[in-house]
């Protein structure tokens, strides 16, 4: 799926990638802090054309106790590696993952690398931090 230049223009500006003459390992992922994904979301025309897939890696459980705004997807960390075709991103997409703590969402940043993904972000401190930060949250039907 193409995309403006301007939301790849955003996305380079918000997560701070440095484009680098070599390719990038299908192993590498990145961390992103609390703020820097809440700057993102808020720059994004809109929570659906955000650029990037967000992905609570939670118990289904956690998730209904509430999750960040704009989360595309709720997918177990234990079964992301059998599910992450439900994403819908491509390899060259960027996903952000977070789970409670930041834990789970550093194990699922791993398997989603090692299957391929180029660009995959976990959230420092995850929920735990989102909420530190006074950040909003979403509830199941809101």
């Amino acid at each position: 799926m193409k995309r403006p230049i301007s939301l790849i223009s955003q996305l380079s500006f918000v997560f701070g990638l440095i484009v680098l003459a070599s390719s990038v390992s299908a192993q590498q992922t990145y961390e992103l802090t609390v703020g820097e994904l809440n700057q993102g979301l808020l720059k994004a025309p809109s929570l659906e054309q955000k650029g990037f897939f967000l992905v609570d890696v939670r118990s289904p459980a956690e998730h209904m106790t509430g999750f960040i705004p704009g989360t595309d997807r709720n997918i177990d960390f234990r079964i992301l590696g059998r599910r992450h075709l439900e994403i819908g991103a491509q390899l060259d997409d960027h996903i952000v993952v977070y789970c409670q703590s930041g834990r789970r969402s550093n194990i699922a940043a791993d398997t989603l690398a090692e299957l391929g993904y180029q660009y995959v972000y976990n959230v420092v401190g995850s929920m735990n931090a989102w909420n530190d930060a006074g950040y909003p949250v979403a509830l199941p039907g809101q």
